[in-house]
């Protein structure tokens, strides 16, 4: 897999992906992931890349002819599956989003700022634009390196364990059950003694029952998508 991703502030990503699960499937060779400086395709000798918006109002917005050269020219080197945007006003991502990108050969992410992108971009060229959560941050940067994060980490050969990832929250709408680990007595808060049993059916249903307790409790919402 491929994950191009658009930026006008390629340092508020670099560091992110040199660390843990991602630097170990890109070193293993499992993802490329390629971090591109927008302003390279910047108008003039300022390298520009925003203007007033049309009409007036505060902020700025991201011109469309450095967005435009830039994924041409991205594209002429590369197929992509997807050429996603990050804004607030996108679908909501979640982990049937996940799995499904995890499954996709190349990606371009193009992250947001300023006020937006033109939108004549969003109309002729995106072809999937995505949220994290209804909050507004300074840069669709941040929402990047969590998209690209949650995908990397269910390439097969991204973990030490492959099936880790398939047991996480949110995999069949339910929450992850709690988890317990050395020493089965820390000053009188104890193991749940069915976790020392070895009897491991008796284990999984132990944690299927408290993922779905733990569910109807804490994400009602999730748990109504199960019935």
């Amino acid at each position: 897999m491929q994950i191009d991703i658009v930026t006008c502030l390629p340092g508020l990503v670099e560091g992110f992906f040199s660390q843990s699960i991602v630097k170990r499937a890109t070193e293993g060779g499992k993802v490329s992931i390629n971090i591109i400086d927008l302003r390279e395709y910047g108008i003039g000798k300022s390298r520009q890349i925003d203007d007033y918006a049309f009409g007036g109002g505060a902020g700025m917005v991201m011109m469309i002819e450095p967005l435009v050269n830039c994924i041409k020219d991205l594209q002429s080197r590369t197929r992509y599956d997807e050429i996603i945007y990050m804004t607030p006003d996108g679908d909501l991502f979640d982990q049937k989003t996940a799995n499904s990108f995890s499954l996709k050969g190349n990606l371009m992410i193009i992250c947001g700022h300023y006020k937006g992108i033109d939108e004549r971009v969003r109309e002729t060229y995106i072809t999937k634009e995505l949220s994290i959560g209804d909050y507004v941050l300074s840069g669709g940067e941040i929402p990047a390196a969590v998209v690209t994060d949650a995908i990397v980490r269910l390439i097969p050969g991204a973990m030490n364990d492959e099936t880790s990832a398939l047991t996480d929250s949110f995999q069949d709408n339910l929450l992850a059950p709690p988890v317990y680990t050395r020493p089965a007595d820390f000053e009188g808060l104890k193991v749940p003694e069915i976790l020392l049993s070895g009897n491991f059916k008796k284990i999984e249903e132990w944690r299927v029952e408290k993922a779905i307790e733990r569910t109807q409790k804490r994400r009602p919402d999730l748990w109504k998508k199960t019935l």
